[in-house]
């Protein structure tokens, strides 16, 4: 299964060793788009769980989850090499540089997919199965094949997919559904805007080149900016909305509505830059990478509320 320099582009003759194979399947997965979506499960099962659900179960859906998003992003990866080519962000992605075949990483990809079905399964139980079994496939044709390259708005109704790791992880620890975790999918839902956007207007002109119609493509950065701005507000109205809903503390409580100020201020300013291309650049890669911190911190809050509530009076009773 470890093939490489049978997809290299034409005229490369470069021959990959072994060890920058293994990378390349590595990359396939995204690990770094893998290590955000666990950072939402394992909060969203703390919360179910109101206190700490079990090591194993934690390490279960975390080895299952990752190896689903593994799968997600693998596919997309095959399908996107086209356009990967043509675009300097992503030229030397595995597939495109020629160390991982086309063949090989379609078969690496239905492996995990395989995989992590069959993992939550018959260890974790059905109901997470099935989500994991819908994100995959929300991810790689939903978004990929069906929204990415047709409409401006594939990364609102394409992060779907991204939203799933909470359902999966309430489903992981209680075998069943409720309102929490849809607030919480909430979030990243409207989070997911405000996240992808900002990077979309740096690379506006790679995504143009590969005639994929962002909306930092087709629409002025202005109109962007206050679309981004649209989002936030959502994303924060659900961070509150978890509060009665779940029956959050103080704690969790000053958290989101600190980081919600904060995460505005920086939405608001991306939007009174946006006239001003060089200061829009600037501001954008600044909201990017803060979304990152923003999300991390939102949920660190959730996962650290059930075991400091018990010690704080609630907002609600």
């Amino acid at each position: 299964m470890l093939e490489g320099a049978s997809s290299a582009p034409a005229g490369s003759a470069r021959q990959w060793s072994r060890a920058d194979i293994v990378r390349g399947y590595i990359e396939l997965t995204k690990p770094r788009i893998i290590e955000l979506l666990l950072v939402t499960t394992i909060p969203t099962m703390i919360l179910a769980a109101q206190g700490w659900p079990g090591t194993w179960l934690v390490l279960a859906a975390l080895i299952g989850g990752a190896a689903a998003a593994g799968a997600a992003n693998t596919f997309n990866m095959v399908y996107d090499r086209d356009i990967d080519r043509v675009m300097q962000r992503t030229k030397n992605r595995p597939i495109p540089s020629g160390r991982v075949s086309v063949r090989g990483a379609m078969i690496f990809g239905f492996l995990l997919a395989a995989f992590a079905v069959a993992w939550f399964w018959l260890l974790v139980n059905a109901v997470s199965a099935l989500l994991t079994l819908i994100a995959i496939v929300l991810y790689a044709v939903g978004y990929t094949i069906l929204l990415k390259r047709h409409t401006a708005q594939n990364i609102v109704w394409g992060g779907i997919a991204g939203c799933m790791p909470v359902l999966i992880g309430w489903a992981a620890v209680t075998g069943s559904l409720a309102l929490p975790p849809f607030i919480l999918f909430g979030v990243i839902f409207f989070w997911t805007p405000p996240h992808y956007w900002p990077l979309s207007m740096r690379f506006k002109a790679d995504y143009a080149q590969a005639h994929v119609p962002m909306l930092p493509v087709v629409a002025s950065d202005v109109v962007v900016a206050r679309n981004i701005l649209i989002h936030t507000a959502a994303m924060i109205a659900c961070t509150l909305a978890l509060i009665p809903l779940a029956a959050m503390s103080p704690f969790y409580t000053l958290v989101a509505i600190a980081a919600g100020m904060w995460f505005g201020a920086n939405a608001i300013t991306l939007y009174m830059r946006a006239l001003h291309p060089e200061k829009g650049r600037m501001a954008a890669m600044k909201l990017f990478h803060n979304s990152i911190t923003y999300l991390s911190v939102v949920f660190l809050a959730v996962a650290l509320d059930p075991f400091i509530a018990p010690h704080l009076p609630r907002l609600w009773s």
